[in-house]
C-alpha cells in the first residue's frame, strides 16, 4: 500500500511488511527511511508522537568529528563528518552551518586540550581528513576577535579563541517529520500513538506484532517477516516483552538542556554557538546556543534511576546546572526565573549507575541468542548519526540489502512546512475560514493527534511562553470552529477533534 502521514490504523494492519520498526524517535525514522529508499514495504509504530521524548529535546548540534580527532578515533570522526554533510545535502532547508566558538585561556581552563597548540593541530587535521564546502574551515583568533564575537567571554587570562563550524537543525523536530515524509513517499506508512504490544512468532521466526491503537482503543494485528526494535529509552522494555531482558540496551542516564531567557545578541555576535569550560582540570564543557532568539544551554546528565521517562531533573539538578554554567561564563548570570523550559530525556549510560552517557551505539541479533529470527533491537547515542547505525541495524536483519551512497540524488519529497506563527496570526485576523481550512488541512497531513503535536513537533507555536497560552486557544478555535471570543474548548473536546483530524479518512 502507498504509504503516507494520514493516519489510518485499520488500513495500515490489513497489508503485509518486509520490516516493522518499533519507536519513531530520530533511529526508528531513520531506519524507515533507509528501509524504504531500499525498497522494503515498512510500517512504523510510535506508542506516542512521532520524535516527541529524547529527539525534541536534544540540543540540535549536528556535531561532527572534531572531539573525535582530539582523541585520535578516526573511524567515528569519519561517520561523524559523513553523517553531517549527508544532512546538509538533503536537507539545506532544515540543517545549516553552525561556526562555534570556544575561548582559550593561560593557563588553560578545563585540561591539555583546551590550549591554542592541540586546537591548532586538530583544526587543520579536521579541514585536511574532512574537506566541507559546505563548511567554512576552522582557525584560531586572537582575544580582540574572541570578544568581539562573544561580548560576554571572560577577559581573565583570555588568550584567544577556537573556530569551527558544525551544523544545527533549529527545529528538530521538522526535520524528523520531513524524513519521515520522505520515507511515507517511498512507500513507508508510520502510525503514531499505536503502540507494538506483542511479538508473533510462528516456527522459531517473527511473523509480525499484535498492536494497541491507543488513540481508539482497537487492537490490530500485523504481518511481517522482520521487527527493529528502536524504542529509545524504552528498548530494553520491548526487547524485554518481546524475548528477554538486555540491560545493555539501556542503563539510563538522564540528559537535560535548559532554555534560557537571555537575549542571544547579549551573549554572542551572529548565529555562533559557544563552547565554554569553568576553569579546573576537568571541568565539563557547554554549550551555549542561540534559539528562537534567546539561549539553549547543554547538556547536564544525572543518574537515571528508577523508570525511564517518568520525571525530569529536580530543582537541586537544575540549580547544579546553572552554578556551573555560570562559573564557565560569569557574565550570563543565569538563574532559575530565567529558564522557560527545561528539555529532558533519557540516554543510555556508560554503566549503571553513571551519570555518564554511553558513547558506544548497540545492535543485538536476538536470532543469534536463542530468540526468534528476525528481530533486532538498536540502542543509538547520536542525532548525527542515527542514519548511518540505522544502515548497519537493517544490514542485520537483511545481509543482501543493497547500500546506497551517501551522495546518491535525494529523490526527497517537496517539504510541508508550518506557516510562521506571525503569518498564521494573521491570516487568522483575515480570514478565519481560510486559517481554519489550513489548520485542519496540516493537522490532517502531518499525523496531528493531540495538541502538543501541533504546537511543539509540527510548529514551532508553543515553544515560546508568551505566545503558548495564545496559540493553545487560537487552534483550540479554529479547530472547534468557534470564532475568537466564543466559548473555550475543554480539554477532552479539543482532543477528541484532533484526533478526529489526524485521522483522516479513517
Amino acid at each position: 500500500m502507498s504509504g503516507g502521514l494520514t493516519r489510518d490504523p485499520r488500513r495500515a494492519a490489513s497489508s503485509s511488511y518486509d520490516l516493522v520498526v518499533v519507536g519513531g524517535g530520530i533511529h526508528g525514522v531513520a531506519a524507515t527511511l533507509e528501509a524504504a529508499r531500499r525498497g522494503l514495504s515498512v510500517l512504523l509504530l510510535e506508542r506516542d508522537d512521532f520524535g516527541g521524548a529524547t529527539t525534541w529535546n536534544s540540543l540540535r548540534i549536528v556535531h561532527g568529528g572534531l572531539r573525535y580527532l582530539q582523541s585520535l578515533d578516526l573511524r567515528r570522526f569519519r561517520e561523524s563528518v559523513g553523517e553531517r554533510r549527508w544532512l546538509l545535502e538533503h536537507f539545506p532547508d532544515l540543517v545549516e552551518p553552525l561556526p562555534c566558538l570556544m575561548p582559550l585561556y593561560s593557563p588553560p581552563r578545563g585540561g591539555r586540550l583546551r590550549r591554542r597548540t592541540p586546537f591548532r593541530v586538530a583544526l587543520a587535521l579536521n579541514d585536511r581528513l574532512a574537506p566541507d564546502p559546505a563548511l567554512a574551515p576552522g582557525r584560531l583568533l586572537d582575544a580582540r576577535e574572541t570578544a568581539e564575537l562573544c561580548p560576554a567571554v571572560d577577559p581573565e587570562g583570555l588568550s584567544g579563541g577556537a573556530l569551527w563550524h558544525d551544523a544545527v537543525a533549529p527545529n528538530s523536530q521538522r526535520l524528523l517529520i520531513e524524513m519521515l515524509r520522505w520515507a511515507c513517499g517511498r512507500g513507508a506508512v508510520a502510525l503514531s500513538y499505536v503502540e507494538a504490544a506483542e511479538l508473533r512468532v510462528e516456527e522459531g521466526r517473527v511473523a509480525g506484532v499484535r498492536a494497541l491503537d491507543r488513540a481508539s482503543g482497537e487492537r490490530l494485528d500485523v504481518t511481517a517477516r522482520a521487527v527493529l526494535n528502536c524504542a529509545g529509552p524504552w528498548a530494553r522494555r520491548v526487547a524485554h516483552r518481546f524475548h528477554r531482558d538486555l540491560p545493555a540496551l539501556a542503563q539510563p542516564v538522564l540528559a537535560f538542556n535548559l532554555f534560557l531567557d537571555i537575549r542571544a545578541d547579549a551573549i554572542l555576535r551572529g548565529r555562533t554557538a559557544l563552547a565554554v569550560a569553568a576553569p579546573g582540570s576537568g571541568a565539563q564543557t557547554w554549550f551555549l546556543l542561540p534559539w528562537k532568539e534567546r539561549i539553549l544551554a547543554g547538556t547536564a546528565y544525572v543518574t537515571g534511576a528508577g523508570e525511564a521517562g517518568e520525571s525530569g531533573p529536580g530543582d537541586a539538578a537544575v540549580e547544579g546546572f546553572l552554578r556551573e554554567l555560570n562559573a564557565a561564563l560569569p557574565a550570563l548570570g543565569a538563574n532559575r526565573g530565567q529558564v522557560l523550559r527545561v528539555h529532558w530525556g533519557w540516554l543510555p549510560a556508560a554503566a549503571e549507575g553513571s551519570a555518564v552517557p554511553g558513547s558506544r551505539p548497540v545492535i543485538h541479533d536476538h536470532g543469534r541468542e536463542g530468540g526468534p529470527a528476525g528481530l533486532v533491537s538498536l540502542s543509538g547515542v547520536k542525532l548525527t548519526t542515527a542514519r548511518a547505525l540505522a544502515e548497519r541495524a537493517l544490514s542485520t536483519l537483511f545481509p543482501g540489502l543493497p547500500r546506497l551512497s551517501p551522495l546518491a540524488p535525494a529523490g526527497r519529497p517537496a517539504a510541508d512546512p508550518p506557516l510562521p506563527w506571525e503569518g498564521f496570526a494573521r491570516l487568522a485576523e483575515d480570514d478565519w475560514g481560510a486559517a481554519r481550512s489550513w489548520l485542519a488541512g496540516f493537522a490532517e497531513r502531518q499525523a496531528v493527534v493531540e495538541l502538543d503535536d501541533l504546537l511543539l513537533r509540527r510548529t514551532d507555536w508553543g515553544v515560546i511562553p508568551e505566545r503558548a497560552a495564545l496559540a493553545e486557544r487560537l487552534c483550540r478555535s479554529l479547530l472547534l470552529g468557534r470564532p475568537r471570543g466564543g466559548r473555550a474548548a475543554a480539554p477532552s473536546e479539543d482532543t477528541e477533534t484532533l484526533m478526529a483530524a489526524g485521522r483522516g479518512r479513517g
